[in-house]
């Protein structure tokens, strides 16, 4: 399609099951053909991001200034808007192109890509800012109810009354630990809070 840069297509799905040759075709009637060993196809859930994504990883590795990076949608690029936010930056960073596809063949990179991703900037600060107002309310919801938050107490009560017991009569710390199955530093809290 260019003569300016090497052209790479990177492909995902979720599953075994699935296949990868609808998103090819939409690569090739765009009018993108990269050989072969430029496309990199992955199957892996949509959930990891794509920089801990394995073959995704080596493809940014292979990637040089001025070489074009195809995906058919937005969504092969990220799990959601922050994901994809933080791909784009780094690919331009490189500096790499990135078309997508479902977005009119747009360049992320350019002028009216960067429109783009100012805009889903917006969408992930919102989702950021959403996510943050849910868990202080679920947090708050939770107190009001008397739930206790935090990581669940180690020893129950009676438990700690056998360790304060065990710790006055002088008996290691490890062996307390190992009779009631918690980590030494639990039983050295129980002894450091009866102090």
């Amino acid at each position: 399609m260019t003569a300016q840069g090497r052209v790479f297509a990177y492909v995902r799905v979720s599953t075994i099951g699935q296949t990868v040759a609808g998103q090819l075709q939409e690569i090739a009637a765009a009018g993108f053909q990269p050989p072969e060993y430029r496309v990199v196809s992955e199957t892996i859930s949509g959930s990891i991001p794509a920089m801990q994504r394995p073959e995704f990883a080596r493809l940014v590795d292979r990637l040089e200034p001025g070489d074009i990076l195809v995906v058919s949608k937005l969504d092969r690029l990220g799990r959601d808007a922050i994901d994809v936010t933080e791909t784009v930056s780094a690919l331009s960073k490189i500096p790499v192109r990135v078309h997508c596809l479902a977005l009119g063949g747009t360049d992320l990179t350019s002028s009216s890509g960067q429109l783009t991703m100012n805009v889903l900037n917006a969408v992930a600060q919102f989702e950021r800012d959403l996510l943050r107002e849910r868990t202080h309310a679920g947090l708050q919801a939770a107190k009001a109810k008397g739930k206790r938050l935090g990581r669940p107490k180690a020893l129950s009560a009676s438990e700690i009354a056998i360790a304060k017991e065990a710790i006055r009569l002088g008996e290691p710390i490890a062996s307390i630990s190992r009779r009631l199955n918690v980590s030494r530093a639990t039983i050295a809290r129980v002894r450091d809070a009866s102090d």
